[in-house]
């Protein structure tokens, strides 16, 4: 069996890389809009097209196996209507709407998408996940691959090292760091501290079994000033990306808005997954899927804020904490499922981990019966105490601690790896 069955598996890869080739070249477009709203509408606003140097991407598995983000957007062949690409993501928007400010103002927020770039014309439709888990297409818009408003200037143009280089982008997990507060003389510094980072994440079950398929690439692009926005502390510095704590007024909130500038630096190298190193030594970051992961360098707790932020950037993993101070009003609608792999309402456990649930394992399980039952469904998780489960006591989603993914987190990572590697 083994004697056809690689033959077969790799005519199957050479001809859906043909398809590749069919439609698409190897490079990438870029869609910015603005997305605006309160806590009960949104709308799109188209803003520019962008074409990029490098597709990073698979060129195999272009549309997305995984159910996960707020949002959605699709590709289809303008001729045939043939799905061509489709994507997942969240974006601060949709986090935003959940606070009491959504529900007395409205706002804008830039966002954007990345796609291999057409080589004919094709439709983007973009959707939108109802709080009852329904998808609802908001924004359409018609792409011609030839337009001459498709803009080729380069706004943010850098060279780029490599941290890692493990092979072919098209076949590995590629991650870029994007600096931010790193002056031009602190550029031997970031460079060190890409280097440190990558340790953390190499080093670090089920990433440890894959360091041979990432690529890691770090972006020459130095800022002004170092450091990032504290506005509670009445801090403002000039970075590249404009980051700041206290997202929603909520202290160790490290985000930006500036998703322009974060896709212009990004764009310098090949790259699936984003990480923002903010040259700080203040505990804080956050992670957005398939959007970014921002996090400081120099906090002692580094390593763990890394791989929790790129744990929600990278593989859609929801916080399993309940205690902490947020800004979120009903995060999670309690008689659905959240669409993140690590948590649960049960209204459809068989959706979810219960495979690898510890078998006897009583469901709920009571904290009580945590060291018998190391798989369960634990109670609290998602910014509340009542209604929402975590597979596990504790991980490295729910406290501080480096290198504790649970059996659930390890496997919804260990997923997108293979769907990224292959």
């Amino acid at each position: 069996m083994r004697k056809v069955f690689i033959p077969l598996l790799l005519l199957v890869t050479m001809t859906v890389s043909a398809q590749f080739s069919k439609f698409f070249h190897d490079k990438t477009l870029r869609i910015d809009y603005a997305h605006s709203g309160n806590a009960t509408s949104d709308a799109y606003a188209l803003e520019g097209l962008y074409e990029e140097p490098y597709w990073g991407g698979s060129k195999v598995n272009l549309i997305s196996p995984f159910d996960y983000g707020n949002y959605k957007f699709t590709v289809t062949d303008l001729k045939t209507g043939e799905l061509l690409y489709s994507h997942g993501y969240s974006s601060l928007f949709s986090e935003w709407q959940t606070t009491a400010e959504a529900r007395e103002t409205f706002r804008s927020f830039p966002e954007n998408v990345v796609m291999p770039y057409p080589k004919k014309p094709v439709m983007v439709d973009f959707y939108n996940r109802t709080r009852d888990n329904v998808w609802v297409k908001k924004f359409s818009y018609q792409v011609d691959p030839g337009s001459y408003f498709i803009s080729t200037e380069r706004r943010l143009e850098f060279s780029y090292f490599e941290v890692q280089k493990a092979g072919d982008p098209a076949t590995c997990l590629d991650i870029v760091f994007v600096p931010e507060g790193y002056t031009q003389a602190e550029m031997g510094k970031f460079r060190a501290d890409c280097e440190r980072l990558a340790g953390y994440l190499l080093k670090c079950p089920p990433f440890d079994a894959y360091s041979s398929k990432i690529n890691l690439y770090g972006v020459e692009a130095p800022s002004a000033e170092s450091g990032a926005d504290i506005p509670g502390k009445d801090v403002w510095k000039k970075t590249i990306v404009n980051s700041s704590f206290y997202t929603f007024d909520i202290e160790r909130y490290l985000t930006t808005y500036d998703m322009r500038s974060v896709r212009d630096v990004a764009a310098n190298a090949p790259y699936d997954q984003i990480c923002v190193v903010a040259n700080s030594q203040v505990y804080g970051g956050g992670g957005i899927y398939n959007h970014y992961a921002l996090f400081t360098s120099d906090n002692p707790y580094a390593d763990y804020v890394f791989v929790h932020e790129f744990g929600h950037a990278f593989a859609g993993l929801g916080d399993e904490y309940y205690s902490s101070d947020v800004a979120y009003e009903n995060f999670y609608n309690l008689s659905v499922e959240p669409w993140e792999p690590n948590l649960t309402t049960l209204v459809d456990f068989n959706s979810k981990w219960k495979p690898l649930v510890t078998p006897g394992a009583p469901i709920p399980t009571p904290v009580s019966e945590k060291k018998e039952f190391p798989v369960g469904a634990y109670e609290g998780g998602g910014y509340t105490a009542k209604g929402v489960y975590r597979p596990s006591h504790d991980c490295t989603m729910k406290s501080v601690s480096y290198n504790n993914f649970c059996p659930v987190c390890q496997k919804a990572i260990q997923d997108m790896l293979e769907f990224y590697t292959r």
